[in-house]
């Protein structure tokens, strides 16, 4: 999503400066700061991030090659070309950031961002995000440094690419370095478009499904090297090449999948435009452009973190903050630029007498003690993190990590069996199985056992309702919720029948779709033969029946009890809470009403009534506890009672301990 290599910088003689590219460039980050802060008509302004692909990739080869041509390529300078382009300006950020947080963020998010800086002076952020959530996703607009992805994934194919060459080369001459060129990238392409489709979070962030992209521009270089274009045709190939990538930039958004066969549009857009070679074009030419052009790195690198401040503030609809931002992002850029990359070029330079490897070594030695310091700030100084800010913003923001310490361990999200992890005691007295929900729940379950020796066993599974038979839509396709059902009704069936079995789920989520996340709002997330998005009332009806039947299955075996759905809130409630305390304005008290619950999981209690009517399931419901005055609360005395919207914290479960109670008598 940047230019990390500015074409005046790479090549040795002003002649063969290309205002194209620099043009080029310019167009992209527009559209990237333009889609990020929301501005209608810019929907696809994502596909930025794949024009600068493009143009690394024509650069790249064309430095590699020439060199090697030459005889005079030297890895280590190219590697350190990279570096002096790329990591003092990317260090400033992450410093300031820092700096910055330190006396602003609550210990929590101060932590994450710390884990961030680390992986993007590492150049490995784009892995840390893709575990943790898709680029689309809401939590993932709230990351400092998310947009460092992309420097990730060039910095990857810098490091590969040279290597590539120079082996190749070396075996197969020229012409064997062209042919594996073209092979990986078309070899690159059809696993970005089956990934796309198999595996979207690892499709958007990994190398492998994106170095296609960059092998395109060098395919450019190739051919227009060995043939350039006649200029009679250069005009149009001009014309039609910003046809498409503003095709894509008004008609594409963040619903499809991504990047897959949809990104050839904006590529092949690139690779045009690139091989018109203009330089004299209005559209690449004009002074606008050659600034914003020159700049565009350091725009891109500043303008992602005023986006997620306007986040942080709520702002991110308000026109008077999101025209601030864009204006703040282009006065950061220009002075990143002229007080940090353009110094730090310049300073190299008068270092022109040091060996490249000494320059090499310098560089790196800033990086990894960069890395190091970060690691040992995560590591060790998290005592050192509190009295920064306002206790109370602490322990507000705090509520989003109060999950069960056993989390990770025994809440599993792929595969078919479960840890069956015990809490409490090593007499198991009751067994809890469902989703998230029931994860989340799991913990005033255990505190509810009456006898120190007394213990739950845990059968949860993310995003698994307990419905025999349904299959459940999932991004990642690593999601096996039939199979593992099936396998938890026979594992639970090897335990005494005197065993109670709690049930819980956030089961409308499934037939109704996310209540607050507007691509997933009113859309089914499972089904049973084929999928339909679309909300039915065959489909309905045949949800409601399984999960009857499901219900009274395992009631044969034994006592069930089958818990009412938890509130949703419609924000998440510790970041709602703390970053109101952060801008100084009134805590909210986030709530929704009692009519709000009982439309959004009318199905589901009509359905779980009929399965306590028909063989005997027992209920228990927690609006009782979790609601009162006509609303369901988010919060209990100032303190959340959710780690997020809709999961409740080890805080908020512990009020649930009277309901559970029942379970045990």
């Amino acid at each position: 999503m940047h230019a990390n290599s500015n074409p005046d910088r790479l090549t040795p003689s002003p002649k063969m400066f290309r205002h194209d590219i620099n043009g080029l460039r310019a167009w992209a980050v527009v559209a990237v700061v333009l889609y990020h802060f929301g501005v209608p008509g810019f929907a696809g302004g994502f596909v930025g991030v794949d024009v600068f692909f493009v143009i690394s990739g024509f650069l790249m080869t064309g430095i590699i090659i020439a060199g090697l041509e030459r005889g005079s390529f030297s890895l280590w300078g190219f590697y350190l070309a990279r570096a002096r382009r790329i990591i003092p300006a990317l260090l400033v950020l992450c410093a300031s950031l820092l700096v910055l947080g330190w006396f602003w963020l609550p210990n929590a998010d101060y932590k994450m961002l710390a884990a961030h800086v680390g992986t993007a002076v590492a150049f490995i952020s784009n892995l840390k995000f893709w575990r943790e959530a898709g680029y689309f996703d809401a939590a993932s607009h709230e990351k400092w440094l998310l947009h460092t992805w992309s420097l990730s994934v060039e910095w990857q194919f810098y490091i590969l690419l040279p290597l590539g060459c120079l082996l190749l080369w070396h075996w197969f001459g020229k012409r064997g370095v062209k042919l594996a060129l073209v092979a990986a990238g078309l070899l690159s392409l059809a696993l970005s478009v089956y990934a796309s489709v198999r595996w979207p979070g690892a499709a958007f962030y990994l190398l492998p499904t994106r170095a296609w992209e960059m092998l395109a521009g060098g395919l450019v270089w190739w051919v227009t090297r060995a043939q350039p274009l006649p200029q009679q045709w250069t005009r149009l190939a001009e014309g039609l090449g910003f046809a498409l990538i503003v095709l894509a930039i008004v008609f594409f958004d963040a619903a499809m999948q991504w990047p897959g066969y949809l990104a050839l549009v904006p590529v092949v857009g690139a690779m045009l435009v690139l091989a018109a070679n203009r330089s004299n074009s209005w559209l690449t030419a004009n002074p606008l452009a050659r600034h914003l052009g020159t700049s565009s790195y350091s725009i891109y690198l500043w303008h992602w973190p005023l986006v997620v401040l306007l986040t942080y503030a709520g702002e991110t609809t308000n026109s008077l903050w999101v025209v601030l931002g864009i204006l703040g992002s282009l006065v950061l850029g220009e002075l990143s630029l002229r007080g940090v990359e353009n110094p730090a070029r310049k300073g190299f330079a008068r270092f022109g007498m040091w060996s490249q490897s000494g320059q090499l070594a310098v560089v790196t030695g800033a990086v990894g003690l960069a890395a190091v310091l970060v690691f040992i700030g995560i590591k060790f100084a998290h005592p050192s993190l509190n009295g920064r800010i306002d206790p109370a913003i602490n322990i507000i923001s705090g509520e989003s990590l109060n999950v069960k310490p056993r989390r990770d361990d025994c809440f599993v999200g792929s595969g078919v069996t479960s840890p069956a992890c015990i809490y409490g005691g090593v007499d198991i007295r009751a067994i809890l199985i469902g989703d998230s929900h029931a994860d989340a729940v799991s913990g005033g379950l255990a505190a509810s056992v009456l006898k120190y020796s007394d213990g739950i066993l845990d059968l949860t599974y993310a995003s698994c309702p307990t419905i025999f038979g349904l299959n459940v839509v999932d991004e990642n396709n690593n999601t096996k919720c039939k199979e593992f059902n099936n396998w938890a009704r026979d594992k639970i069936s090897t335990y005494s029948e005197k065993i109670p079995l709690v049930i819980a789920n956030r089961t409308s989520a499934y037939a109704f779709g996310q209540h607050n996340i507007k691509d997933k709002m009113n859309m089914t997330l499972s089904y049973f033969d084929v999928y339909n998005a679309e909300i039915t009332d065959k489909f309905l009806a045949e949800y409601s029946t399984a999960l009857v039947e499901s219900a009274c299955e395992l009631a044969k075996q034994r006592p069930v009890y089958i818990m009412r759905p938890i509130p949703e809130m419609m924000e998440d409630v510790p970041k709602a809470m703390s970053r109101a305390l952060m801008f100084g304005k009134p805590v909210p008290q986030i709530s929704i009403s009692l009519e709000e619950y009982h439309q959004r999981h009318a199905v589901v209690w009509a359905a779980q009534d009929a399965a306590a009517a028909q063989c005997g399931v027992n209920i228990l419901d927690p609006l009782p506890y979790l609601c009162h005055d006509g609303r369901c609360w988010g919060s209990k005395d100032g303190r959340p009672i959710y780690y997020d919207d809709d999961h409740l914290s080890e805080f908020g479960n512990k009020l649930l301990v009277p309901m559970f109670h029942q379970v045990f008598e």
